[in-house]
């Protein structure tokens, strides 16, 4: 909602993971699966209802549910390709600057990447769990080449995929 109301064209939710193990390292990028757009979109849709709203320039606000489902589809299909495209050019450039947990974009039902209508990636930076990648998190010299290497992911994204045009008050 707040991307929303931020007219927000990406949606980055930065995250330092955790786990049992404290061998585990690396960096990651998470979009939305399939899987977690499907309740996401049925659950906004039934929020949504009796509500005109604007996804994506379609508007929902038809009487048919069926046409009204296959149009919040279609609209967070979007959405994930989106987030996969930018999530690719992020995890490109955290590469330069960490090792990769997972060499691809992967794919999760993570709550804050489920806005229907936003490109949305969830970016784990390293792990805490690690001693060593602790850190290297502590560390603002290192900090500073994370948020470096996020924004030029993200520059690039938007350089090969411009946002649509959208009525912005100044």
């Amino acid at each position: 909602q707040k991307a929303r109301r931020a007219q927000a064209d990406l949606l980055v939710s930065i995250h330092a993971d955790a786990f049992r193990e404290p061998k585990a390292r690396g960096s990651s990028v998470f979009a939305l699966s399939e899987n977690g757009a499907t309740s996401a979109a049925a659950r906004w849709l039934a929020q949504k209802e009796n509500d005109a709203d604007l996804i994506g320039g379609v508007n929902l606000d038809v009487r048919d549910p069926v046409l009204a489902r296959t149009l919040l589809d279609l609209s967070q299909a979007a959405q994930i390709n989106d987030s996969m495209k930018a999530g690719r050019h992020v995890l490109q450039e955290l590469a330069e600057v960490n090792a990769l947990h997972k060499r691809d974009v992967e794919q999760a039902g993570f709550a804050v990447l489920k806005a229907p209508d936003i490109p949305s990636i969830l970016v784990e930076t390293a792990f805490i769990s690690n001693p060593d990648e602790e850190a290297k998190l502590a560390d603002p010299d290192y900090r500073q080449r994370l948020v470096e290497a996020l924004t030029a992911g993200i520059r690039r994204y938007f350089a090969r995929n411009p946002p649509l045009a959208r009525n912005r008050q100044l």
